[in-house]
Parts: C-alpha cells; structure tokens; sequence
C-alpha cells in the first residue's frame, strides 16, 4: 500500500535491520523496543489487520514466526518472549500493517508491571454471553 512505512521497509525503500526474510516474509528489529532485541515479523503484503491475512496464508506465516521466536529466544538469552499482535488502532496498533511483535522478558524486568496488569471479572452471566456470541461468529467463518 502506497505510503505504509512497513511497505517500504519490505521493498527496502527504508532501511532496517533485518532479522530474517523470505520471498513473503520479514522480520526485523523494531526501533522503539520496549527490551533489547524486540522484534517485528510481518508479510510482505500489505493486510492491514492480521485477521485480514488470507487462511492459506497463515500456516506459512506462523512457520516463519516460530522459527524467528526461537532466534531472538536464544540470540538475547531471554528467560522469556512475549510473542503477540496488536490488531485495530484500539488495540494499540501504531502501524496499519499486519505484524507480530516478539518482546524478549528478563526476570524482574520493568515490563512486568504493565503485562501483570489487573484483571477484571465478567457480571453474572456475561461471560456466557460472551463466549455464545463468539462461537457463533467462529461457526459462521468456517
């Protein structure tokens, strides 16, 4: 997509410091890293959400994920990753490019804090709701 900043990074129009890549895939150093050696994996196409990637895509796309969370595992000596994706603007996505974020954790590191937040509790009976709402969406998705 014309403008995206992650586009130009896969087409190396900007620079970056890359981790790994394939004909479809990328992974790279972000260069705001919430610890050393976070890094993003994304495709090389632009979706904008990953639930916008197309299903025959994905297998591919988490093999090459797995493979990059093992690296930067062991290449920083993390005593753990997080690995995720923020999808939507409310979700925290920065970028409208559909990527994986692997954040390497380190016993006591400053993180802690903000990924042990407090977690909530559902009213009587909306979890419930919840979880119909859900499976009928997966249902009709299939």
């Amino acid at each position: 997509m014309e403008g995206c900043i992650f586009c130009k990074i896969a087409t190396n129009e900007i620079a970056s410091l890359k981790i790994a890549e394939d004909e479809v895939h990328l992974a790279f150093l972000d260069i705001n890293p919430l610890s050393p050696g976070h890094t993003l994996v994304m495709t090389k196409e632009h979706f904008e959400k990953f639930e916008e990637i197309p299903e025959e895509r994905i297998v591919g796309f988490m093999s090459f994920l797995q493979r990059c969370v093992r690296a930067v595992g062991k290449g920083t000596g993390a005593d753990g990753l997080n690995v995720l994706v923020n999808s939507g603007k409310a979700a925290g996505q920065l970028i409208p490019h559909a990527h994986f974020h692997i954040i390497p954790r380190f016993s006591g590191d400053p993180l802690q804090k903000a990924f042990n937040h407090n977690r909530g509790k559902y009213p009587a009976g909306k979890d419930k709701e919840y979880a119909e709402k859900i499976r009928g969406e997966y249902e009709k998705a299939k």
